[in-house]
């Protein structure tokens, strides 16, 4: 565990002051031919309020409501159950989910959504409180995530006929769980846009289950650190990308239970009031309180399937219409 944090220490310290230097760079080039600094807000870091998997630092306008279907098929490769018989995947369905976020402010997001995989019911809030200058006076932009999922399965689904013990007693609060996370971004010129995404979860109920390889015990709780990128390829295409990892001795090399680190990639597609996702991701689940903790196939085993995010855009005042969205400065 104490090798993992320092690579993952070193890493920031490597990668942080270079980041640093650019800016300071860019900066002072602006000074040296007299560019008027304006504060200006840096808008479309992304372009919709996900990245793949992730979330992204952007929120849904006020007055406007965010339709969103996402699809998961199945593993495309034939060690992972895919393969030609099962068309790479495309006759099965892993995951499937239904969402509508509405803009009550413009950095304040709420929605609601069912998904196919455990049948979780979530509702969700994003707070947008730090937005990202042209002149980078404020170098970031930052936003609180944070969702909580009701599993509604079968008490022997759900349980995973693990109750066994006369004295256990089953409860409604075992079905709740909850992810909380800070979307730390940044937008290089206007075709590069980077993310950061330091992530809790707490999970009400979880099997007892131990790593028969370091004889830790699965647990409630789960911090995981994630990232995610766009980089702008053509006026309307783009290369999306997000990664995360979760701090677990139970998910370390464990040989009973494998688990494996979503990593997700795709092009992004704007098509008129469309913005399309085609991708590719070892994750069955699409959102956190599935994918995180329980995504169990491997990119190099052919664990990766086929999907897609659809976003439509709705005015629901006449005052409020969607703005039109453009690539800011940086």
């Amino acid at each position: 565990m104490k090798n993992r944090y320092k690579k993952f220490f070193l890493a920031f310290v490597l990668i942080f002051p270079a980041s640093a230097f650019a800016q300071d760079d860019l900066l002072s080039l602006l000074d040296s031919t007299g560019a008027k600094k304006t504060h200006e807000k840096v808008i479309a870091t992304f372009k919709t309020s996900k990245v793949i998997n992730a979330q992204s630092i952007e929120t849904v306008k006020k007055g406007t409501m965010d339709f969103r279907v996402t699809h998961r098929f199945g593993n495309a490769g034939t060690a992972s159950g895919g393969g030609g018989h099962t068309l790479y995947g495309l006759d099965n369905s892993t995951d499937i989910r239904i969402s509508f976020d509405f803009g009550i402010t413009d950095n304040l997001t709420v929605g609601v959504a069912r998904s196919k995989a455990n049948e979780l019911i979530d509702g969700l809030v994003k707070y947008r409180f730090l937005t990202q200058t042209t002149d980078n006076h404020i170098p970031l932009s930052v936003a609180f995530y944070g969702d909580m999922s009701y599993n509604p399965q079968t008490a022997d689904q759900f349980y995973n006929g693990a109750v066994r013990n006369a004295d256990f007693h089953q409860n409604d609060i075992h079905r709740l769980a909850y992810v909380a996370q800070l979307l730390i971004a940044h937008k290089f010129g206007s075709r590069l846009s980077v993310q950061l995404i330091p992530s809790f979860q707490h999970r009400n109920y979880v099997l007892a289950n131990i790593n028969p390889d370091n004889g830790s015990e699965e647990t409630n709780d789960l911090i995981s650190i994630g990232g995610g990128f766009r980089l702008k390829v053509t006026k309307r295409v783009s290369l999306i990308a997000d990664y995360f990892y979760t701090f677990s001795d139970y998910r370390t090399n464990n040989s009973a239970s494998p688990f494996y680190n979503p990593l997700a990639v795709g092009v992004e597609i704007e098509t008129g009031g469309h913005v399309f996702h085609i991708n590719f991701t070892n994750a069955a689940g699409i959102i956190e309180n599935n994918y995180i903790p329980y995504t169990t196939d491997s990119w190099l085993k052919g664990g990766y399937k086929f999907g897609f995010n659809i976003s439509r855009v709705f005015n629901l005042t006449k005052k409020h219409a969607p703005r039109k969205q453009v690539e800011g400065k940086s």
